[in-house]
């Protein structure tokens, strides 16, 4: 069995939050939902260009095997988000570094049908790093990029 955990950022730092809910907190804030170590669901406000939705890891669409499982996902546009996100949370930043959050951001993002997780047996994922095997470790490294702490009991 893998790793579940859902937790809300805010100004006042990491909370426990119910997967699937808007936070009833001020933005600027943000969301991660770790799905058996699989996936990670990332939603954020404000949005900017992106569409507040992000995932780690694989999609929904790809994990279930049903296209009605998540919308379409478009990497750069969430990571143009989250990197307008990373501005409101910052504050005083160049242009320079958010095109760089931008492209750092995008590192991390699942793409829709990227990897097949039929195909993904104990040779296949002996290939791989840690980060790429377990989503728990990915989204440690994605909050580190987003210059945020990682919640108290999430495993990295």
């Amino acid at each position: 069995m893998g790793f579940f955990g859902a937790y809300v950022f805010d100004k006042a730092g990491w909370r426990p939050h119910r997967p699937g809910q808007k936070p009833d907190v001020a933005g600027p804030w943000l969301t991660v939902d770790i799905y058996d170590s699989d996936f990670t669901t990332v939603t954020y406000s404000p949005t900017g260009p992106g569409s507040g939705v992000a995932y780690l890891g694989f999609t929904p669409r790809d994990y279930f095997e049903e296209e009605d499982a998540s919308q379409p996902t478009d990497v750069a546009r969430e990571a143009a988000g989250l990197a307008f996100w990373w501005t409101q949370v910052k504050g005083d930043t160049s242009e320079s570094e958010r095109a760089e959050k931008e492209r750092l951001f995008a590192t991390y993002l699942a793409d829709d049908e990227e990897v097949d997780p039929a195909v993904l047996t104990d040779d296949a994922i002996g290939q791989f790093e840690d980060d790429e095997i377990f989503v728990e470790v990915r989204t440690a490294r994605f909050l580190d990029a987003l210059n945020l702490p990682v919640p108290e009991d999430l495993p990295h």
